[in-house]
């Protein structure tokens, strides 16, 4: 499920309670707000096309009640959510998408700041927007492109506007504009580790291992403390010399080396990191086919074995606990 999707589900119970108490009691009010309430229990079971039919009564029957801007959003969102892409080619299914666009449009003309939780529901329209004109919906970048640069001019210095216009253009195959783009997100928030991860991404699905991790090492810096942040270099390094067969033996010495290492950072930050410890005892496996010595490699296999014993002990008593506390939040 979307991380859109989740917000799209909290807010509109948010927004029923929020706006049933607004203080505007007038017939045609009440009857819209009968109607919206209505319509936000449909669209929670999911029956989009029963929901519509209430979004649009709520603005027939109030076209200038406060919540307009909110059925809107969730008009246009029920068609979107009606829109199935196995379907793509049939005019029924593929109406939705217009219908979508036009009602997002006019979520974010009338979703003008006044009420609560309209600045959040108008950026959740933005970004439907954007994501209706993707490709595996209109694939309309031309269209695309200037409402995420609407939303970049709204928020400048919010990392994820740059990353929807970036992957816009990796969808579009304008890859020197999807990496500045992506770039421009790190810039704009130079201690957010997430944009450092979709930067990762990005390289990694090109194929560019070195600027990968480069972009992995900038997380690590934005965030010294976190020890996922290393962890997942030393994933990543394990993931390289176990798939790529045209590494030189140099090279990949040096790859678990250094994924060891960060390990070995995540660790000194959590020495409880189970996952932390079942990859370094990997990659000392690793490291002990490259070594001629059979003394240091015993070594090396001695230490790993100890530490698989021990992430071993400390997931069976994460378990047990979590079990524990299930249990008593069933009481």
């Amino acid at each position: 499920m979307s991380y859109r999707l989740i917000r799209t589900g909290a807010l509109v119970a948010a927004v029923g309670l929020t706006l049933a108490g607004c203080g505007r009691y007038s017939i045609s009010n009440i009857r819209a707000l009968k109607a919206f309430g209505d319509a936000n229990k449909l669209y929670q079971r999911t029956d989009y096309a029963a929901a519509v039919l209430r979004y649009q009564d709520v603005i027939q029957l109030d076209p200038q009640a406060p919540i307009k801007g909110f059925a809107y959003f969730f008009l246009g969102n029920s068609y979107d959510n009606q829109y199935k892409p196995s379907k793509k080619g049939d005019p029924a299914n593929d109406a939705n998408l217009p219908k979508a666009v036009e009602n997002y449009k006019l979520a974010i003309e009338n979703l003008s700041g006044n009420e609560p939780r309209e600045p959040e529901m108008r950026k959740l329209a933005f970004e439907y927007l954007i994501a209706a004109y993707g490709t595996d919906k209109l694939n309309d970048l031309a269209q695309a492109e200037p409402v995420a640069q609407q939303l970049i001019a709204m928020e400048p210095n919010e990392p994820t506007n740059y990353e929807a216009l970036g992957k816009l253009y990796e969808e579009a195959k304008r890859m020197d504009d999807a990496e500045r783009s992506f770039k421009k997100a790190v810039e704009v928030k130079p201690g957010d580790g997430s944009s450092y991860v979709t930067l990762a991404g990005f390289y990694n699905r090109q194929g560019n291992f070195p600027k990968t991790m480069e972009a992995l090492a900038g997380r690590a810096q934005a965030e010294p403390n976190n020890p996922d942040a290393w962890h997942t270099m030393a994933a990543y390094y394990w993931d390289e010399t176990y798939r790529d067969g045209r590494l030189t033996p140099q090279v990949k010495k040096d790859y678990i080396d250094k994924g060891i290492a960060a390990d070995e950072k995540a660790l000194a930050i959590n020495p409880d990191y189970a996952e932390a410890m079942v990859y370094k005892g990997i990659l000392l496996r690793a490291k002990a086919l490259t070594i001629k010595d059979p003394a240091q490699q015993k070594a090396l296999i001695d230490e790993a074995d100890k530490l698989k014993e021990k992430a071993l002990e400390i997931q069976k008593k994460q378990n047990a606990a979590a079990a524990t506390s299930g249990k008593k939040g069933g009481n």
